[in-house]
């Protein structure tokens, strides 16, 4: 049967079969917007309360871990070109113990000028001393003749004024020693402000010079620190504590502390000390539900020896027991 243009009606039977396609494309785009409903396993697990908490009051929050010196970061006190790195990062280190060295060269030269000062005016103190003793001497003799005659009063004089003139040489001769050992001191003390030593035994974690490079004094605030080291037996970890969830707190109790993305091997940290001032937040989660323009209290814990499971910068997420809303 021959399809008759004439007879089609575009209301009857064209926009019919017109909704109808698009009431299939409509039904497509909807089916192919629908969301993934298909349950799957979290990239990472999620922090949940230790088993002792769960069903009791208690407070949450989140932290990093840090020595327990806190982290130090060494620079040094006089700029200069760096002649030699002597750790890396992992080494352990003793109070003392040599990290760099910047050029001190000129210090040493100037160390070397003075101690020559110093023996030049030593010797002329020995030469004044001489000279001092046999002006004394041919005084003391003008003094012991009786006769007028035999010793005038010029070479009396003339003696008197020699005996004081080594006695001047010898004032100067002392003076310029110490001058001298002043500027050899200072050159001292440079050469030791070039070498750079550890302030305390502990860890390096992180060295940022190299052998050659050039270390100033007058870095900006955001310049990296040459090295930074801490005493890492034990680690501590810093817990961040919302202000307003701090009063509930029992202040001295342990915390259940586990890292990020590990809540199944949670340690007890036993509770060391809560700093005394609240400050902004500066720790973040990276939560999408995370309030950032909050204060926090920092509570410090100490963690036990867990064999590499914590390590200095780590996130940790932390349980503590809340006060006894009965009391």
């Amino acid at each position: 049967m021959a399809l008759n243009l004439k007879n089609l009606s575009f209301s009857r039977q064209v926009l019919p079969v017109i909704a109808l396609i698009g009431l299939l494309l409509a039904a497509f785009f909807i089916w192919g917007g629908l969301p993934d409903r298909e349950l799957s396993e979290p990239e990472r697990e999620p922090a949940r309360a230790p088993a002792a908490l769960a069903n009791e009051s208690r407070v949450a929050g989140s932290g990093v871990v840090e020595p327990s010196s806190e982290v130090i970061q060494i620079g040094s006190a006089l700029s200069g070109l760096v002649t030699a790195v002597q750790v890396k990062p992992g080494d352990r280190v003793s109070r003392g113990q040599l990290l760099f060295t910047v050029d001190d060269r000129a210090a040493r030269a100037a160390l070397r000028e003075a101690e020559a000062a110093i023996g030049e005016a030593r010797a002329a103190i020995a030469e004044a001393q001489t000279a001092r003793a046999t002006a004394a001497r041919q005084l003391a003799l003008y003094r012991s003749v009786d006769d007028p005659a035999a010793v005038s009063r010029s070479e009396v004089i003339r003696a008197e004024g020699e005996a004081a003139s080594a006695n001047e040489r010898l004032r100067l001769a002392h003076a310029r020693v110490q001058a001298a050992e002043a500027r050899a001191g200072s050159a001292r003390t440079e050469i030791g402000r070039l070498t750079i030593r550890a302030p305390i035994a502990g860890e390096i974690l992180a060295v940022n010079i190299r052998t050659g490079e050039y270390v100033s004094t007058m870095g900006g605030g955001g310049s990296q620190p040459f090295i930074e080291m801490g005493q890492t037996q034990p680690l501590h970890v810093r817990i961040d504590i919302d202000e307003e969830q701090a009063p509930r707190l029992a202040m001295g109790a342990s915390a259940t502390v586990s890292p990020r993305g590990a809540a199944d091997r949670q340690v007890t940290a036993q509770f060391v000390r809560a700093e005394p001032l609240v400050v902004p937040k500066r720790s973040l989660t990276n939560s999408a539900a995370e309030r950032v323009d909050v204060r926090v209290l920092q509570v410090i814990y100490a963690l036990p020896e867990t064999d590499g499971l914590f390590r200095v910068g780590q996130q940790v997420d932390a349980y503590i027991a809340a006060k006894d809303t009965g009391q």
